[in-house]
């Protein structure tokens, strides 16, 4: 790929959270470093460039214009895309990316997608060395760099496997209209009853009872002894454990596995006072929000309402907004080692966008030290495709990631 013009390229770089990228690029890489924007409306491109001030390249490509998509794409190492919903736009760039052999990276959590990528890209790239790698967002970086990083210092710091990791999470922030869209675009699609399978991103195999009991979804806040308050179901918890369990199944074909029962979950953390009453009020917030998205009619009256493709929270706001998660791991003999990732700004933008774009940054300037090295490839995770390169680049451009602390 060396004689390729660029080492990264920005597709979707006019939506909301694709100027953030343009942004952060122009603010974060160095003049060795060459970039290009995309998208497939040039005046609004070019209207971001002149916004942020950078001179570089304005690449044009309609996502449904296969021919497009190839130009574009075998131009670059690296492909870094914003454009959702995924399932409506993402597949001409990710068949062009296998084919020309250029790694990629998104933000979607749109699982029952990335289960398609798998089954139609997995054994191609694998053999290829191409990195796809969806879900670079807040969805599923701290959820599965996190437990990477906690089971490794079990193993390594203290001699033993990781039987469990729990994740904790707290969050400021709003939500944008893209992300929003791809939740309306998932239950358009009847895609649901996928969601409920806890190993929908596992490679092919059976799973006995008893695992899936140990993996299925908390439904009912609970209090916490580790932590000693309520926590209640993470709403994302449906997408980031399916990251996590994929992360610890492909590490188990390579011979570097988390444990051989490994289990995971997620939860939102609540603090005193009324903890308790906090975690049962959201959770029957979300229950009544998710009833709602799978009625089409209400469905249909509930858009309107909320931000729209292209919008999303102002400036202030996202510069407020915060996140933290917290790790526990637990060890085979009970010994237990705590994580934590956390960081200024709105969890949904301004994290997402430092999550992405140090991804794509680590995978174009960074390739011989990735874990599995130059030849590992496929539709992997964040843990099992950037692992410790990604983790060290996110502590130097500020983000606390902390473990065995």
């Amino acid at each position: 790929m060396s004689d390729r013009p660029y080492h990264v390229v920005l597709y979707g770089a006019s939506g909301f959270v694709g100027k953030q990228t343009v942004q952060y690029f122009a603010d974060h890489t160095s003049k060795q470093t060459r970039w290009a924007i995309a998208g497939r409306n040039r005046p609004k491109l070019e209207a971001v460039r002149s916004q942020v001030g950078v001179a570089v390249d304005v690449l044009v490509a309609d996502s449904q214009d296969q021919e497009a998509v190839d130009k574009i794409v075998s131009q670059t190492k690296v492909i870094l895309t914003t454009a959702g919903p995924f399932a409506l736009y993402g597949n001409s760039l990710v068949d062009a990316c296998v084919r020309y052999k250029t790694h990629y990276v998104d933000i979607t959590g749109e699982t029952p997608w990335v289960k398609t990528l798998i089954d139609r890209y997995h054994t191609q790239a694998a053999l290829d060395g191409t990195r796809i790698i969806p879900c670079c967002g807040f969805d599923s970086i701290p959820s599965d760099l996190g437990t990477y990083l906690v089971v490794r210092h079990l193993q390594q710091e203290l001699g033993i496997p990781c039987k469990s990791v729990n994740a904790y999470f707290q969050a400021y922030g709003g939500f944008n209209g893209g992300t929003l869209a791809s939740a309306f675009n998932l239950y358009d699609s009847n895609q649901t009853e996928q969601l409920k399978d806890p190993f929908l991103l596992n490679p092919p195999g059976n799973h006995s009872q008893t695992e899936i009991e140990q993996n299925r979804d908390p439904e009912t806040p609970t209090f916490d002894s580790d932590l000693n308050t309520w926590v209640a179901p993470f709403f994302m918890g449906i997408v980031n454990t399916r990251i996590v369990r994929r992360s610890s199944a492909l590490y188990e074909q390579w011979q570097e596995p988390y444990s051989s029962d490994f289990t995971y979950q997620e939860y939102l953390k609540f603090d005193e006072p009324l903890a308790r009453l906090k975690a049962t009020s959201v959770n029957a917030g979300l229950a009544l929000f998710t009833s709602a998205l799978q009625q089409p009619v209400v469905r249909s009256l509930l858009q309107p309402l909320l931000p729209q493709p292209g919008s999303g929270p102002n400036e202030l706001s996202m510069n407020e907004g915060w996140f933290s998660c917290e790790l526990i791991g637990t060890g085979v003999d009970g010994r237990k080692v705590r994580g934590l990732i956390r960081d200024q700004g709105d969890p949904g933008n301004r994290a997402t966008v430092k999550f992405l774009c140090e991804s794509a940054l680590s995978l174009a300037e960074q390739t011989n030290e990735l874990p599995g090295g130059e030849k590992r490839g496929g539709i992997l995770t964040p843990a099992t495709g950037l692992g410790d390169v990604l983790a060290q680049r996110l502590r130097q451009a500020g983000m606390t990631i902390e473990v065995g602390k």
